[in-house]
């Protein structure tokens, strides 16, 4: 695999905005976590000159991305079954259990998504900056449901684009909220920021800060459970901010059953209860829409869930 380059210039919109946002927002198979990397490591240049991320840009300036091959994995392939929803040469989507952790890391080096990938793929995307990794977009551990995976590098670009811009893409997830919203049905508009004390967390940012964030919301249904009234609530992501659903639910004073986090931990739920449900995109190459609907997980399942009035937001 070979090196990857990217040229282009600052224009009036872009200029003053700093040089990691302008990066991402040119080229969003990369992740701004990713576009820093490059940054701080020199592949990244603004007039043929190194900068800092924070670098604030000129109308005219030419930034130059060079971002270097993969380098090898050293993650081991690991036989772990896959409930896969639907696969081809470019891509597949699969239903992701609760307590799967995606990326390996400190503490989960075996047992996660990307070693299961490893073992059932030839080939994965190398974005990222390590080859063969292969994801597209993450869910929490304990969030079960709909993820894509890209085998290739030009797949994975594709969806990444369609990800960011959100024109073909949907995201519906099922959510067990603890209590019932007033308002059966809306739209939370709320900007979401880093926690300023615990940089772990998400949370609701004070006006005029922080990175747009909307959620359409609808309950479902309602029932009793051991421990006090609970809600379905379908959500859908009008944007894709890291904790979004649980920042959201929270801000709207029903938090996320299970979630320890952000709601209540020892409520009497197995896990923060959130699924990506179903998953919709123009497919990378054939450009047609596709759907996915993972199936209701077990411990959804067997909770008194009423489906008779459901109506998408």
């Amino acid at each position: 695999m070979t090196d990857e380059h990217l040229n282009f210039s600052v224009n009036t919109e872009t200029a003053g905005r700093r040089l990691d946002l302008v990066v991402v927002a040119y080229a969003p198979h990369l992740s701004r976590s990713r576009a820093q990397a490059l940054i701080e490591d020199g592949h990244i240049r603004v007039n043929g000159e190194t900068v800092k991320q924070r670098h604030k840009l000129r109308e005219g300036d030419t930034i130059t991305v060079n971002e270097p091959s993969p380098i090898p994995s050293e993650v081991a392939a690991e036989e772990i079954p896959l409930t896969i929803l639907f696969e081809d040469e470019h891509l597949l989507v699969l239903n992701k259990p609760p307590g799967m952790v995606v990326h390996p890391g400190a503490g989960n080096q075996s047992g996660t998504l990307v070693n299961a990938l490893l073992h059932h793929c030839n080939e994965l995307s190398g974005i990222g900056g390590v080859e063969r990794p292969g994801i597209v977009h993450r869910l929490d551990k304990d969030t079960s449901g709909c993820l894509v995976v890209a085998k290739n590098d030009a797949a994975h670009r594709a969806l990444s684009t369609q990800f960011a811009e959100r024109e073909t893409t949907t995201k519906r997830y099922l959510a067990i909220a603890r209590g019932v919203p007033r308002v059966p049905r809306g739209k939370i508009d709320a900007p979401i920021v880093r926690h300023p004390v615990d940089r772990k967390k998400m949370a609701v940012a004070a006006p005029g800060k922080g990175r747009s964030a909307q959620t359409l919301y609808g309950v479902i249904s309602t029932f009793q459970h051991a421990t006090g009234l609970c809600a379905l609530i379908e959500c859908r992501l009008l944007t894709g901010r890291t904790h979004q659903i649980r920042v959201h639910l929270k801000h709207l004073g029903h938090p996320l059953a299970g979630d320890a986090v952000y709601g209540r931990g020892g409520d009497g739920f197995p896990r923060q209860m959130l699924h990506a449900w179903k998953l919709g995109f123009h497919h990378p190459v054939t450009g047609l829409p596709v759907e996915f609907c993972a199936d209701i997980p077990p411990d959804f399942a067997r909770l008194p869930l009423d489906f008779t009035q459901y109506e998408p937001v």
